[in-house]
C-alpha cells in the first residue's frame, strides 16, 4: 500500500508538474478516510474520519498552491470528496462530483490535483456520495491571500473555522435507506458547531484582541443563525469576495454558503454564548459553544440570547446589504470592482424552478421538472472518450416546462466564454439554496413573488456580491450573472442534500471545440476509469 500510494503520489506531482508549471508553491496531504464512532449528540453512531478526525483536518493554503491530496478509502463503499468553492480552474476532472470523477473504490487511493487559482476566501470539502456527508468527512478550506496582496482589514490576533450544520442521531445508511425507499426524512435532531452538540465546541481569546471566524454551514437541511452574546460581528468576506465591513448583531447562513466575520473581545472578561439557530422551521433547533476570555471571572450566565426565527423579510433585507467591497484587492492587485459586471450584455437567460413529486411512488426532487438519476459512467469520461449513450444534451429545458416530474441524466449545453443570467424560481414554501461547481457568480437581484423581465430594473448592477452558493426564500426568486470562462462538466445543485440526492441537480457543460491547454486540461494521467469508461487508457505521461 505505501509503494502503491509513493508511486501515485511520484506520477501526480510529475503530471502536475507537466500542466501547472513550478513556480507555484505544493503542499502535500495524505488523508485516510475510515468509519469510527462518534458520540455528538450524546448517543453512539457511525461516522466518517478523517486521520482520526471529526470533522476532518483543515486545508490552509494560499492563492495559487498546488494542492496534492492523497486520499486512501478506507470505507467498505466507493467514496469521493468534493471541494465546495474551489473553482478547479480548467480542470473539472478533479471536482469530485460522480458527473466528472470515478469513486475511489474501498481499499484503494485517488491523489487529487488541485490548484486555488486566482482565489482566496473561505470553503469546506465534504464527501459527494451515498449520503456520506449525513456522517461527517467534512472541513474547512481556507485559501490566504499572497503576502504582498493587501486586504482590508489589520491581522486578527486568530482565525478560527467554525463548522455549523443540522444533525441527526441516525447512522447515515440509516438516513439513506429511507430515501432510496421513497420516504421524507424527518426533521433533525439537533445542530452541531466543529462536531459538537450543545456546550460541546469552546473558542478561546483574549481580551480587547479582534478575531476571525471563517464560518461555514455544512448542514443537510435548515438555514442557520450564527451570534455571540453580547458581541457584534463585522462581515469582511463571503466564498472569496472581501465585502463592505457591515456589522450585524447575527448573521443567517444558508445550506452551504460560507463567510468570514470579525469580532472583538471588547466585553467583561467572561466566558459567552455563542448560538447557532435554525431559520424558518418549528419547532427551532438550538446549539451553543463557549466563548472563553483568557482571563475570565466566571462562566456563561443568562439564557443565550434570541434570534431570528421565521422571519424571511428580515433574512432577506440582510441579504441584500451584502454587497462587494469595490475598493479591496482580490487574489490579484487589482480593486474587485474593476470587472465592470453591470456593463456586459446577458447574451441567454436561463430561468429554474425546483419542485416535488411522487415518480412510480417514490418521493423525487426536480428541476424544471427533471429529477436527476446518475448515469453509469461519470459524463465529463464520456465526453472525453467520446461514449455515445451516456447522456443527452439539452435533456434539460431553459425554462420551466410546468409539466410532471421525469427521471433523466439532464445536462445543460453552454458556450465558453458566454455571460448569462440564470433565474432561480422557488414556489414552494422552503428556502432553497443553489451551488454551481466550478464558478463565482453575482447575486444581482431576490425578490417574493414571480420573476419577470421588469424584475431586471432592480437588479444590482454596480456592487453585488460574487459567490458559489445563493439561497431562494420561499415564493420567491434569486438572479445571478456569471461568466462561463471555465470549460468543464459542472454541477449544478440543490445544498437541501436529501432534495440534492433525490434528483434536485443537473450538470452545466461548459463547452469549447479548441483542444488547447489554455482553454482546458487534459485528463489527469491517475485519474480512475469506471462504468463504460472502464478498460480505456488516459493519455501518455
Amino acid at each position: 500500500m505505501q509503494l502503491h500510494s509513493a508511486v501515485a503520489l511520484i506520477c501526480a506531482t510529475v503530471s502536475l508538474f507537466v500542466i501547472a508549471g513550478a513556480e507555484d508553491p505544493y503542499r502535500f496531504f495524505n488523508w485516510n478516510v475510515t468509519y469510527g464512532d462518534i458520540f455528538p449528540l450524546g448517543v453512539r453512531q457511525t461516522g466518517i474520519l478523517i486521520n482520526g478526525q471529526f470533522p476532518g483536518p483543515d486545508i490552509h493554503s494560499v492563492t495559487n498552491d498546488n494542492l496534492i491530496i492523497n486520499v486512501f478509502n478506507s470505507l467498505n463503499e466507493p467514496f469521493l470528496l468534493s471541494w465546495n468553492g474551489v473553482q478547479n480552474r480548467r480542470n473539472s476532472y478533479e471536482d469530485g462530483v460522480y458527473g466528472t470523477t470515478c469513486p475511489i473504490p474501498p481499499g484503494k487511493n485517488f491523489t487529487y490535483i488541485l490548484q486555488v487559482k486566482d482565489q482566496i476566501g473561505s470553503f469546506y470539502y465534504f464527501p459527494s456520495l451515498g449520503f456520506h456527508k449525513a456522517a461527517g468527512g467534512f472541513g474547512g478550506i481556507r485559501i490566504l491571500s499572497r503576502p504582498r496582496i493587501p486586504v482590508p482589514f489589520p491581522d486578527p490576533a486568530g482565525d478560527y473555522t467554525v463548522l455549523i450544520g443540522d444533525w441527526y442521531k441516525a447512522n447515515h445508511t440509516d438516513l439513506r435507506a429511507q430515501l432510496d425507499s421513497g420516504r421524507k426524512l424527518p426533521f433533525p435532531d439537533g445542530i452541531l458547531i466543529n462536531g459538537r452538540g450543545p456546550g460541546g465546541a469552546s473558542f478561546n481569546v483574549e481580551q480587547g484582541k479582534t478575531y476571525r471566524l471563517r464560518i461555514s454551514n455544512v448542514g443537510l437541511q435548515n438555514s442557520l443563525n450564527f451570534r455571540i452574546q453580547n458581541h457584534k460581528l463585522k462581515l469582511v468576506e463571503v466564498e472569496g469576495t472581501h465585502t463592505l465591513q457591515t456589522t450585524y448583531s447575527s448573521i443567517d447562513l444558508h445550506l452551504g454558503q460560507s463567510m468570514s466575520v470579525l469580532f472583538t473581545a471588547d466585553q467583561p472578561a467572561q466566558d459567552y454564548y455563542i448560538v447557532v439557530s435554525s431559520r424558518f422551521t418549528n419547532p427551532v433547533l438550538t446549539s451553543t459553544a463557549t466563548l472563553r476570555y483568557s482571563n475570565s471571572a466566571g462562566p456563561v450566565s443568562g439564557p443565550p440570547p434570541g434570534g431570528p426565527t421565521i422571519q424571511v423579510d428580515w433574512s432577506l433585507n440582510q441579504a441584500r446589504s451584502i454587497r462587494t467591497n469595490l475598493t479591496a484587492s482580490g487574489p490579484r492587485p487589482n480593486p474587485q470592482g474593476s470587472y465592470h459586471y453591470g456593463l456586459i450584455n446577458t447574451t441567454r437567460t436561463i430561468r429554474l424552478a425546483n419542485s416535488a413529486g411522487q415518480v412510480n411512488g417514490k418521493q423525487r426532487y426536480a428541476v424544471n421538472s427533471v429529477s436527476f438519476v446518475p448515469a453509469d459512467t461519470p459524463l465529463k469520461l464520456a465526453d472525453f472518450f467520446k461514449i455515445d449513450g451516456v447522456y443527452r444534451i439539452g435533456s434539460i429545458s431553459d425554462n420551466p416546462t410546468g409539466g410532471g416530474i421525469y427521471l433523466d441524466t439532464s445536462v445543460m449545453n453552454s458556450d465558453y466564454r458566454s455571460f448569462i443570467e440564470i433565474v432561480f424560481q422557488n414556489d414552494e414554501d422552503i428556502v432553497q439554496s443553489w451551488h454551481l461547481d466550478g464558478y463565482s457568480f453575482f447575486v444581482v437581484g431576490m425578490d417574493g413573488g414571480q420573476w419577470t423581465a421588469a424584475s431586471r430594473n432592480g437588479y444590482n448592477l454596480r456592487d453585488a456580491v460574487s459567490r458559489c452558493t445563493t439561497q431562494v426564500y420561499p415564493k420567491s426568486w434569486t438572479a445571478i450573472y456569471v461568466a462561463l470562462d471555465n470549460v468543464g462538466m459542472w454541477n449544478l445543485r440543490s445544498d437541501y442534500w436529501a432534495r440534492q440526492y433525490l434528483g434536485q441537480q443537473f450538470y452545466l457543460r461548459v463547452f469549447t471545440t479548441s483542444t488547447s491547454l489554455r482553454d482546458e486540461y487534459p485528463i489527469p494521467k491517475n485519474a480512475l476509469l469506471c462504468g463504460r469508461a472502464s478498460g480505456r487508457r488516459t493519455r501518455p505521461l
